[in-house]
């Protein structure tokens, strides 16, 4: 016997069924069925840094368990210095088993994962079949996985020293200039008051390794996009942003997330 989704399974056997008594439906190919799903994401960073597209087409195809291509401009836009054929995102079309299957996944586990989740919005549809609802934390998705655990100095310690403990996760000390003892690489970058310095030991990441990045509290987002491009620089990926706080009013988290990265907050208060 052949292999048949649960969802899909649900689908023949009680939801039609349901449907179309709920409805007085007469027969069975007037029973609304799903298609295709598509997920897509924009990467609107990915004109400055190509390495973000390839990013967003690996997050893709992890969660979806299928290849995902990448997007491209279909026209050129002088004022966000887009030419046409330029990766803009990437996106990737499920259909049939591999289709239910992600949908399983995201409704009996990564949607319950949504802080403050209130349901999904009918006012969705576009009267022409299609529905769709956009996801701002990507880690609600279990495919989303790190292998080390990086803290901002010097409050992020606290916080991301107890992840690592708990995950069993190696800990990196991102630190201000001259606090670590070995070979570093460094980032130098700017501040609402002046200019600063962060390192990492040139040895605390190896190639491909995914990193998390966990600090208290997130601003304007200066010091966590320095914490990014250091651990890239060390040839390492960003799995994702955790902050205990945002300060929503400046800014730094949307700006992490539009240069395509994964950020998730605790708790939001406005800054000013």
């Amino acid at each position: 016997m052949s292999y048949i989704p649960r969802l899909k399974k649900d689908y023949k056997e009680s939801a039609t069924k349901a449907i179309m008594e709920a409805h007085s439906l007469s027969n069975i190919m007037e029973v609304p069925k799903l298609q295709k799903i598509v997920i897509s994401k924009g990467v609107g960073s990915a004109v400055a840094d190509k390495k973000l597209i390839e990013h967003a087409v690996e997050e893709l195809t992890s969660i979806s368990g299928q290849k995902a291509i990448a997007t491209k401009s279909k026209k050129d836009v002088a004022s966000f210095k887009l030419r046409k054929g330029m990766p803009i995102g990437a996106k990737v079309t499920l259909r049939g088993n591999i289709m239910y299957e992600f949908l399983d996944r995201l409704i009996n586990i990564a949607i319950p994962r949504i802080r403050d989740f209130r349901g999904l919005n009918s006012k969705s549809f576009d009267g022409k079949g299609n529905f769709s609802f956009g996801i701002k934390e990507h880690v609600i998705f279990p495919e989303i996985n790190f292998d080390k655990v990086a803290a901002i100095e010097s409050r992020g310690f606290v916080f991301a020293s107890t992840v690592s403990y708990v995950l069993n996760k190696p800990f990196i000390l991102l630190r201000k200039k001259n606090k670590l003892p070995s070979e570093t690489h460094s980032i130098d970058f700017k501040l609402e008051y002046g200019e600063a310095t962060i390192e990492v030991h040139k040895d605390s990441i190896d190639e491909e390794d995914n990193v998390l990045i966990i600090d208290d509290l997130i601003a304007t987002g200066g010091t966590a996009e320095a914490a990014a491009k250091l651990v890239e620089i060390s040839g390492g990926k960003v799995s994702c942003f955790v902050f205990v706080i945002n300060l929503f009013d400046l800014n730094g988290s949307d700006n992490l997330i539009k240069k395509g990265y994964k950020v998730e907050n605790l708790i939001e208060f406005p800054g000013h």
